[in-house]
């Protein structure tokens, strides 16, 4: 343990960013679940409303460095193709 007065500061900066990190990682998995409900009770103006909502979850995710900008767009991706599928079973999903 380090005893100067800085490196105590960093170790209480560090905690604090490691929490923040903590809850937004917590609330996008919880956004996307909610998001993958919806599609699985084909609840369809639900799924629709709720998708700009996990859509800018995870661009402020990738702003703030929790996920890279790739891993973010291939999730975007597949949620809106799975709600294209569902709000338009007769043609298909690319």
């Amino acid at each position: 343990m380090t005893h100067r007065r800085t490196s105590l500061k960093t170790l209480r900066q560090d905690k604090k960013r490691h929490l923040r990190n903590l809850r937004i990682k917590r609330d996008l998995k919880k956004a996307i679940k909610k998001f993958q409900a919806y599609l699985s009770e084909k609840n369809i103006a639900e799924a629709k409303a709720f998708f700009p909502k996990v859509s800018s979850k995870l661009d402020k995710a990738a702003k703030k460095g929790m996920i890279k900008k790739n891993n973010v767009a291939r999730k975007k991706s597949c949620l809106s193709r799975a709600l294209l599928k569902i709000t338009q079973p007769d043609k298909k999903a690319l």
